[in-house]
């Protein structure tokens, strides 16, 4: 079979799980890797699957894009705290997961050979998407707080470019991007004639008073823009796979085939489960996430003691913060040593497209303070050690 080559040839293989092989090689390491939350659903959640049980015609196919009533309860949401109103130039569809939202988006939007751009660091799913869809991802560095370049990305516009893609709060980093940045973004998207996908799946980790802003929200966006949504986060949903996008009135015959052909319609009980996390609302979810403010704290103290070591960029936003370490060590080097010899993980930047210099990412969505506390210390003095003996 050695002479049958395949696509997935050229696409990375997922970190997380090779991360997680050395993780259980090692028992007791404190994982300061995998981007999840430390709580469960809300009570709404497992209430709503009685009502999905109580009618036998929930255990056949339902509409490609959602049940009705979750959609209506999205549109509700988007309404109220986004700043978006569904129209007849909107669509919302529901999917599983968010990142099943931008693979619909990338099929729908392009042909092999066609270009995206993508920040650098960049989500390293969504690199993977458009490789896997035969697309070229060009790459557009963001500055050294990990702030988005508008110029630079008009300047990386080509006739092949058909989207420009942000992440905003950002995976890996952190970062949150401004209104002002997003807008102009958006308006180089509209002049340009290419689609704005605004990956929006942390949009209530923000922290110190920053807001996240919507650009679909932005006035006559609705024809260029695509919004992808999570409850995987905020709703310590990441196993129910539920997600929506929401599109522009001419993708949605293009989406609709996407995700007909590849699940025929998102799990009809995690729909319901979502419609009774979306009733139980955003304020369900505050409340974690001031606990997660003070863990985020919590690391931001502690890494006070190795700011000679790290460059430690601002991050209002997520549950990450990407590190940049002054060593010669190659990330994935400095990862298997921390597991190793201090019990701490963390991913390597080159997962996500930091190939010069020694980068980590460090997420602390998934721990209890006490756990957080511990892991950083671990953290903090593998590094001191590490790369305070120069690597």
């Amino acid at each position: 079979m050695e002479k049958y080559t395949s696509r997935m040839q050229a696409v990375q293989s997922p970190i997380i799980p090779a991360v997680g092989e050395l993780i259980r090689s090692y028992p007791g390491t404190i994982s300061l890797g995998q981007g999840v939350v430390y709580y469960s659903p809300p009570p709404e959640a497992a209430q709503q699957i009685s009502q999905f049980l109580a009618d036998p015609e929930n255990h056949k196919y339902k509409a490609v894009h959602g049940i009705a009533p979750l959609r209506e309860a999205i549109s509700q949401k988007l309404k109220a705290e986004n700043g978006i109103t569904p129209s007849g130039s909107h669509r919302i569809v529901v999917t599983a997961g968010s990142n099943m939202g931008f693979m619909n988006a990338v099929l729908a939007i392009t042909s092999p050979g066609d270009e995206i751009i993508i920040q650098t660091p960049y989500y390293f799913n969504h690199e993977m998407a458009i490789v896997t869809a035969g697309c070229r991802p060009v790459l557009v560095g963001t500055d050294e707080n990990y702030q988005l370049r508008p110029d630079a990305i008009e300047e990386a516009i080509t006739d092949k470019t058909r989207a420009v893609v942000t992440i905003s709060p950002n995976n890996p980093t952190g970062a949150v991007y401004s209104p002002e940045s997003l807008r102009a973004v958006s308006e180089i998207c509209r002049t340009r004639g290419v689609y704005h996908i605004s990956d929006e799946a942390y949009e209530y980790f923000t922290y110190d008073g920053v807001q996240h802003f919507s650009p679909g929200s932005i006035e006559n966006s609705s024809e260029h823009t695509i919004s992808l949504f999570s409850l995987s986060k905020a709703y310590g949903f990441a196993s129910w796979r539920i997600g929506y996008m929401v599109i522009p009135e001419h993708l949605f015959l293009s989406v609709q085939k996407i995700q007909d052909t590849i699940l025929i319609c998102p799990p009809v009980v995690s729909q319901y489960a979502a419609l009774g996390a979306l009733n139980a609302g955003s304020s369900y979810c505050q409340e974690k996430i001031n606990a997660i403010a003070e863990v985020r704290q919590l690391v931001l103290d502690e890494l006070e003691g190795v700011r000679d070591l790290c460059t430690i960029p601002e991050a209002d936003g997520a549950f990450y913060f990407l590190l940049k370490v002054h060593t010669d060590l190659g990330a994935m080097e400095l990862v298997e040593k921390l597991v190793r010899e201090h019990g701490v993980a963390a991913i390597p930047g080159t997962t996500f497209g930091m190939d010069s210099g020694c980068y980590l990412r460090v997420a602390y969505g998934a721990l209890e303070k006490e756990t957080a506390q511990e892991g950083i210390g671990r953290l903090v003095r593998g590094l001191q050690k590490i790369a305070g003996a120069g690597g």
